[in-house]
């Protein structure tokens, strides 16, 4: 079964298929080499969310809707990366193809989840909710590297936060009108999916709670950006028409 609640190209399953017999493309065994002495862009990014009172994550608070809208990779603007994976794989080791736009253009773009992490940790000194998985690129990529997204909540003040770590860099790309376009627009647009991302946690996450808190039916969350609901929208109880998406 495949999740493609974003509209895609159908080709794009059988490139997706084609993902188990791919490689990364750089080698992950020496983390060290990771650095911007070698090279390497770093990445980090940090957004706010709404906060919860103190202690563990509320079974309906900020941490947990964040951590399904992660899961499901909610997250990223679809007018700039889609995604198209195996729902019923595990998310661990999961080979996942990110359609890439730009211009009308389509980039098919493999990946494989390698890490998730589920843990309590403790950071600076203060103790920290942790949950999140990272991707690394594979053979054919446009890019180098990883990211890692995370949502953590501080356990002493109660602070929400989406997290964003990545390492990379430009790999090596056979077709020089590409690679020309990817040196002068790569970086630009790498910046603004991580800039979007951010936002649509936050407002995403934060239409979820006023639609919990208000207890009234609201249309959900659309995954096409043009039509985004980013606060609820009050409806008559009616019943749901077929083909129309479930909440979030």
């Amino acid at each position: 079964m495949f999740d493609d609640r974003l509209f895609t190209h159908p080709d794009a399953y059988e490139f997706l298929d084609d993902l188990h017999n791919r490689e990364p493309n750089f080698n992950l065994e020496d983390r060290s080499q990771f650095t911007a002495e070698n090279g390497w862009q770093i990445d980090d990014y940090c957004q706010q969310l709404p906060p919860e009172p103190p202690g563990d994550p509320l079974p309906d608070g900020s941490w947990e809707i964040g951590r399904r809208l992660m899961r499901h990779y909610e997250f990223a603007d679809p007018d700039i990366v889609r995604i198209v994976y195996h729902a019923d794989e595990p998310l661990a080791g999961r080979d996942i193809l990110l359609i890439g736009r730009f211009d009308g253009l389509r980039f098919y773009l493999g990946c494989r989840v390698g890490a998730v992490v589920d843990e309590t940790r403790t950071v600076r000194g203060r103790p920290v909710r942790a949950w999140g998985w990272s991707y690394h690129t594979l053979t054919g990529h446009l890019e180098v590297g990883e990211m890692t997204y995370e949502i953590w909540k501080r356990l002493d003040t109660g602070a929400v936060e989406f997290r964003i770590h990545a390492f990379s860099r430009v790999a090596k790309i056979k077709n020089p009108i590409i690679r020309l376009g990817f040196w002068f627009f790569g970086r630009r647009t790498q910046v603004k999916f991580a800039r979007t991302a951010c936002q649509r946690m936050y407002d995403l996450t934060q239409a979820e709670l006023d639609r919990r808190a208000e207890r009234t039916p609201v249309k959900a969350v659309p995954c096409a950006a043009k039509s985004l609901i980013i606060k609820p929208v009050r409806l008559k109880a009616e019943p749901q028409r077929d083909g129309e998406p479930d909440s979030p």
